[in-house]
């Protein structure tokens, strides 16, 4: 089973990060919309349908993979142009949703992360190496 681990705004990740230690797995981050008390849903539209397909994804996985969820906040914060995950060189975030594969050019942003084949390709391919 895949090790989830799930982080709320731009401090928690950057101090979860300073501190994690990936151990020889495959390190995939999602980046997505803060999701909402009322509805229990991401206030990101385009968040809400890729959800269900990464999550499909993820239960085909094994605990090779540590899949790290980041909520970058509410809408007003990531509206801003200065919104910290936008300002950031590592995280270099334009859109969301975005998947990436840490330390590696492999991402997925917006629509993309809802196609089930894509993100099967980036969450289990493993030839990061070559």
């Amino acid at each position: 089973m895949v090790r989830s681990h799930h982080i709320e705004g731009y401090d928690n990740f950057v101090n979860f990060m300073k501190k994690f230690k990936a151990q020889g797995t495959v390190v995939c981050i999602y980046f997505g919309g803060a999701v909402e008390e009322a509805t229990g849903e991401s206030w990101c539209d385009d968040c809400v349908r890729a959800w269900p397909v990464i999550s499909k994804v993820l239960e085909t996985l094994d605990d090779s993979v540590d899949f790290i969820h980041v909520e970058v906040g509410d809408r007003p914060t990531w509206k801003d142009p200065n919104c910290s995950f936008r300002k950031d060189p590592t995280t270099k975030l334009l859109v969301l949703p975005t998947l990436v594969k840490w330390k590696t050019p492999k991402r997925l942003e917006g629509p993309q992360c809802e196609k089930e084949f894509l993100v099967k390709m980036l969450l289990c391919d493993d030839d990061d190496e070559d």
